[in-house]
């Protein structure tokens, strides 16, 4: 047997009116509906580091560069592109430090934090990137200095805080003596900047008393350089 189908003008007008009516409000209403936003998730804390060491059956190098890639990814989520700014900070923090423990050789966390991470226009999180930069500088200068000597360079020319550039340059002088000859020179530039012209020509002067600048063109530069700042200091009426 077959069912008896209904034509459809033995549909009373009354109800395709309504079927029409109400399909016409139901385009109504999604069209004025706003546009479906993504919306950004907030970073995760990283594992720890015992399970994270567990995780990479290992291999703890690998897995630091998976983690590397994911914390660089969460930036650009479906439908959507995280402005850094509105990264959680100390949360990014908590990744590189853990990529860092797995694998202390590397460098990139560490160029993560200071080149990119501390380019947002937000002096507080610029000057929290350079501060875990610090600490891990303290764990191993002879391998990080250079990254303490670029947020020693940012301090002075972008945030206008030659003090802090002072002291990132003096940590580097103190304590990776095996940093480049211009790496450990910072501190007299940062403290001309400071002002402190005196103490500035006494390490200049000093250094190169020392012998250990052997390059000719560094050499005429930096004695040009303590010149101008006898020049300075001479100028310079005496503190009372």
């Amino acid at each position: 047997m077959t069912r008896d189908e209904r034509p459809l003008r033995a549909v009373p007008s009354l109800v395709l009116v309504v079927l029409a009516a109400a399909l016409a409000l139901q385009v109504i209403w999604q069209s004025s509906q706003p546009r479906p936003r993504a919306r950004a998730q907030m970073l995760p804390a990283p594992p720890t580091l015992a399970l994270s060491r567990t995780a990479s059956l290992g291999e703890p190098v690998p897995f630091a560069q998976l983690m590397t890639l994911y914390l660089q990814a969460f930036d650009n989520q479906p439908g959507i592109s995280i402005p850094f700014r509105e990264l959680d900070y100390q949360r990014v923090i908590e990744w590189l430090a853990t990529i860092l423990a797995l694998d202390p050789i590397g460098q990139y966390p560490l160029l993560l934090a200071s080149q990119v991470y501390a380019q947002v226009p937000d002096p507080a999180r610029t000057r929290a990137m350079f501060d875990f930069a610090y600490q891990q500088f303290l764990r191993d200068p002879g391998r990080r200095w250079r990254w303490l000597a670029h947020a020693s360079l940012v301090a002075r020319h972008r945030l206008k805080d030659p003090a802090l550039a002072l002291f990132y340059a003096r940590e580097i002088a103190r304590l990776a003596p095996t940093a480049p000859g211009w790496a450990r020179q910072m501190q007299i530039f940062a403290l001309e900047d400071l002002g402190e012209i005196e103490s500035a020509t006494i390490l200049l002067g000093a250094l190169l008393s020392s012998g250990e600048i052997r390059d000719e063109h560094e050499l005429r530069f930096l004695t040009e350089r303590l010149e101008a700042m006898q020049t300075v200091g001479k100028s310079t009426p005496a503190s009372k």
